[in-house]
């Protein structure tokens, strides 16, 4: 990869601008739409808090589509995250209004709905991050984002099973004890879940990106030197 190309530097700058985006989108969407979830001070806001920090992701993906547009698995994998940061941006207004209004199934489904995409853009974001790394001539980088983005894939994976898990035991309208036990357990140690399953593989993804970064940052400025 020449950054002596005109056309390849302007690709590399959006792309960095994009991955800057998502660098810092992810976390603030994350921290964004759980306190519109559950807290008083962002409802004078509405959902104009959610609405901003999901367009970043969004902006961010759009400036990486400049980057290699004719290598089709890369493509394939940034228009599905793509796709997903779209719905994403079209639900997270349901966070402000099933604060408002926690009783309205349709409201409530339609944050289940935005969680499992949330989940599944996390996914194919670090599929994003593998095809990318792939693409860029270093070799750490390569090695790196196949070990952690599978890493974190898996991750994600067994959330969706233990979720899935806990929504089927808690249908028993008399658990038995075993059961009961088990929901008990799933209930007390949910934070810990989630720190596990959600905000391990958010963070290594936020690592991977900044890594990619500071690596097309490298190959532009430092070879110009």
């Amino acid at each position: 990869m020449s950054p002596s190309n005109p056309q390849l530097l302007r690709s590399l700058g959006k792309l960095a601008r994009g991955l800057s985006a998502l660098f810092w989108g992810l976390p603030a969407a994350l921290l964004i739409s759980v306190e519109t979830a559950r807290a008083d001070w962002l409802k004078p806001m509405g959902f104009l808090p959610a609405l901003v920090t999901n367009s970043l992701l969004v902006y961010g993906l759009w400036q990486m589509a400049a980057f290699q547009k004719q290598e089709r698995p890369w493509r394939g994998a940034l228009d599905r995250a793509l796709l997903l940061a779209l719905v994403n941006l079209g639900l997270c207004p349901f966070i402000y209004w099933h604060n408002k209004m926690p009783d309205q199934f349709f409201f409530s489904a339609a944050v289940n709905l935005l969680e499992l995409a949330a989940v599944l853009f996390l996914f194919n974001l670090n599929l994003v991050l593998k095809r990318l790394g792939a693409m860029l001539p270093d070799e750490t980088l390569r090695l790196e984002t196949t070990q952690f983005t599978a890493m974190n894939r898996w991750l994600l994976v067994a959330l969706l099973f233990f979720t899935i898990g806990f929504i089927a035991l808690a249908q028993f309208p008399h658990p038995s004890l075993p059961v009961g036990r088990a929901i008990l357990w799933l209930n007390r140690f949910s934070n810990l879940l989630l720190i596990f399953f959600i905000l391990l593989p958010l963070a290594m993804t936020m690592a991977l990106i900044w890594k990619t970064k500071e690596v097309i940052l490298d190959a532009v400025f430092g070879e110009r030197q």
